[in-house]
């Protein structure tokens, strides 16, 4: 057993057996109590250990990400002092998708590769975007070129939660094309050995039709 299972197996053993033994909980709650925290703790050295492996074996990558955390952490803190309702709601979805983005980049080093402006262009000019405005929108000004410069950020930021959605996407699409060669396999080898129909590949046809 790996020292990170055998640390979460003490960690599950003490949140269950405080419970039952030293405050009399029933054996069912305290189970639940003890697997929840043997599964945090599983989730908890899992995300340590992606990192430190990445600083390990690729020190530029995790500078980058590094940095970008910085940056996401940032457009973080600027969300609740913007007061347009609809560029909030963009701004907490492109905060997610730059979480879900550098997770995987993590995960999966080589598709560092389509991320160099994501890096090196998108995060640090956006901060700069959202931050103008946010000083814009809190100055009250009311003329012509404040308001078109708030329509054209409200405008940038709105696209740029698409943009980065379709940047998380990419990331996956090779991902699934590969899973998806899996299945089309997996199912013909199960025709032949006569286990399952022919029922997935014809709605396929169906579908396409």
């Amino acid at each position: 057993m790996k020292n990170k299972d055998i640390t979460s197996a003490i960690l599950g053993s003490t949140f269950f057996a405080i419970p039952y033994i030293g405050l009399s909980v029933a054996l069912a709650p305290s189970l639940v109590i003890g697997g929840c925290a043997f599964v945090a703790s599983e989730l908890m050295f899992s995300g340590v250990k992606t990192k430190d492996k990445l600083k390990n074996t690729n020190k530029s990558l995790y500078q980058k990400v590094l940095e970008a955390r910085k940056e996401q952490k940032q457009i973080k803190n600027l969300i609740p002092k913007v007061e347009n309702t609809e560029t909030k709601q963009n701004l907490k979805e492109i905060n997610e998708t730059i979480n879900k983005i550098l997770e995987e980049v993590e995960k999966n080093p080589k598709k560092e590769k389509s991320l160099n402006n994501f890096f090196d262009y998108y995060l640090p000019v956006l901060i700069k975007i959202i931050s103008r405005y946010d000083e814009i929108e809190n100055t009250r000004l009311t003329s012509k070129d404040e308001k078109s410069f708030m329509t054209k950020a409200q405008n940038l930021i709105k696209d740029t939660n698409k943009a980065f959605k379709t940047i998380l996407s990419n990331l996956y699409q090779r991902d699934i094309m590969d899973t998806d060669a899996d299945m089309k396999v997996y199912e013909l080898m199960m025709k032949a050995d006569g286990i399952v129909e022919d029922n997935i590949i014809k709605n396929e046809v169906q579908d396409e039709k």
